[in-house]
């Protein structure tokens, strides 16, 4: 919610307000350890606080992790749109490749999430971001650098990378450095 409300630069509540009902988790994208809140008519707020009472849910000395979520609610907006703009830097750094083994739609990437198809049957996108996640020492000789970056084979031809508040600009050009190291390294 809050990173859909940031990419189209609106109130939270502009989105929400034909559902019954939301759910907001303040450790997705707001940056606090724990913590969510549920909004929605009186009745269903009660059924929903009865239900997670009886499921044994409930806790004590909640007041820490209540104003980390002040806190994130506060800076979302700053945060998120950080995040934003290091997934757009990272995608169109895949998209300056012109590799014939990864591409990005930009069009796509509106949040902290981007999309990476991987053409062709190798890698797999598993074994793409094994690669990405390795240190080689050809890497170490070649770069100086050992990077090591972890993205998800979201699908047989897609892997996703995801930024949030610790990935900063500099680490998101480690990451894109890294993909084209090896796309290339894929590529020979």
């Amino acid at each position: 919610l809050m990173n859909a409300a940031v990419a189209q630069d609106v109130e939270p509540a502009w989105i929400t307000q034909h559902c019954d009902s939301v759910s907001l988790c303040f450790s997705k994208g707001l940056s606090a350890p724990a913590g969510a809140v549920l909004a929605g008519r009186r009745e269903f707020v009660a059924e929903a606080w009865r239900v997670r009472k009886l499921l044994g849910g409930g806790m004590r000395q909640a007041g820490v992790l209540a104003a980390a979520a002040h806190f994130g609610l506060e800076h979302a907006e700053t945060m998120l749109r950080r995040d934003h703009d290091n997934a757009r830097r990272f995608a169109e750094g895949i998209q300056e490749l012109n590799s014939p083994l990864c591409s990005v739609n930009l069009t796509a990437v509106e949040t902290n999430i981007v999309m990476v198809s991987i053409r062709g049957g190798w890698p797999s996108p598993a074994e793409f971001c094994e690669h990405l996640r390795a240190v080689s020492e050809e890497e170490m000789a070649e770069t100086g650098q050992a990077v090591s970056v972890l993205l998800f084979p979201w699908s047989a031809h897609t892997v996703r990378a995801v930024w949030h508040r610790n990935v900063s600009a500099h680490d998101t050009e480690l990451a894109k450095n890294k993909l084209e190291f090896v796309a290339r390294k894929c590529q020979e």
